[in-house]
């Protein structure tokens, strides 16, 4: 076997792995929604969801028939993914919808696939963009994840400083480690802080350093 043939199988059994290691963070994550105790549990399914899982299983997909940014790519480009990424996020963090969301199967099932969705589709409309031909699609993709990365961390700093228990359907529920209803929520607007907004920055800068280094190179004399 040559050393490209061997590098191609590498990079595929790599995929392959990501995409089974998305599936089973994804999987737990699910789990964790489906317990119901306190908003910061919810918070870590959600970000499991969009922060690790998504990323996983959007590597895991990349350059296959199922990637996609591959199959729609004007859908799936990266500021249009943002949006509606920033929609799904907002939107089901309203106090009306994550009390829809808690009360029953199909309310929990619908808001944990609107984020996996969400997530897998900027995650690999941003994947997309390492090979494209036009930098500008890859400059979108770095500030389409530098954008998520500042209103995931206003919506965070938001819930973290609110003066009062935003959401009722949790303050009625059994609470993790003893938290009161306003600490259950605080922890769960820091945990978006860190982990969302620190996912989504360092995916950011990580495409930012490759074009960065891509036009360094371009303009080196030969």
């Amino acid at each position: 076997m040559t050393g490209g043939a061997r590098g191609i199988d590498l990079a595929r059994g790599a995929r392959r792995a990501a995409g089974v290691a998305g599936a089973v963070v994804l999987g737990a994550a699910w789990a964790t929604a489906a317990l119901g105790h306190g908003m910061t549990l919810h918070m870590l399914a959600h970000m499991t969801s969009v922060a690790a899982a998504a990323p996983l299983i959007a590597y895991g997909l990349a350059g296959t028939a199922l990637d996609p940014a591959l199959r729609w790519p004007r859908l799936v480009a990266p500021l249009a993914m943002s949006v509606v990424e920033l929609v799904v996020v907002w939107g089901w963090h309203l106090p009306a919808a994550r009390a829809l969301a808690a009360a029953s199967p199909v309310g929990l099932a619908a808001e944990q696939a609107a984020f996996a969705a969400a997530g897998v589709g900027l995650w690999s409309a941003c994947y997309g963009t390492r090979d494209a031909p036009s930098s500008m699609r890859r400059a979108a993709a770095v500030l389409a994840l530098l954008w998520t990365t500042m209103h995931m961390t206003l919506l965070g700093a938001l819930i973290t400083l609110a003066p009062r228990p935003l959401y009722p359907v949790h303050a009625r529920g059994n609470l993790p480690w003893g938290l009161t209803a306003l600490a259950d929520q605080q922890l769960a607007g820091v945990v978006m802080l860190l982990v969302g907004g620190g996912a989504y920055l360092c995916g950011g800068l990580g495409l930012l350093a490759g074009l960065l280094r891509e036009r360094g190179t371009e303009t080196v004399p030969r």
